[in-house]
């Protein structure tokens, strides 16, 4: 037995088919392409996943993985404007704020202070952090903002 004798098992091959080789070949004329048409044309078809026009289904199923919203601190925000309804030299943390409904729910990092609205009575508040306007404000009425430590 030498090498050039050896040949694969009868049926273990097909021929490669010709396309394009006249009607008698069973893929002449049109070569499988059928007539007309996107996918007749050269370089024509479409992409992977492409629907006709509709929307694809890959963009209508949800969006799964990672996200960072999911290790975002959350914190209570409270405006400066909606201090008002206290006396002044009042001592404001975000317990006083929960229990009065100025706030609808207590967040794990705690309180913030935003600058929206004015401030006409000096306070004294307890929170986590506070924006820039917000401490001029409080500090401009009078106020102090006493940072707590996380």
């Amino acid at each position: 037995m030498k090498m050039e004798n050896l040949k694969p098992a009868a049926g273990a091959t097909t021929k490669k088919v010709r396309i394009g080789r006249g009607i008698g070949s069973g893929i002449g004329k049109t070569s499988g392409k059928g007539h007309k048409g996107q996918n007749a044309r050269s370089g024509g078809g479409v992409k992977a996943g492409f629907e006709g026009g509709n929307i694809p289904m890959i963009r209508k199923v949800p969006i799964r993985g990672f996200n960072n919203k999911n290790f975002a601190k959350a914190y209570s925000t409270v405006n400066v404007g909606a201090l008002e309804i206290f006396e002044a030299n009042a001592e404001i943390n975000e317990e006083l704020l929960y229990e009065t409904r100025v706030i609808g729910k207590r967040q794990p990092y705690g309180l913030k202070v935003l600058g929206g609205g004015e401030v006409t009575k000096p306070y004294i508040i307890h929170a986590a952090k506070a924006t820039k306007s917000a401490v001029e404000k409080i500090e401009k009425a009078g106020g102090k903002i006493v940072f707590d430590e996380q």
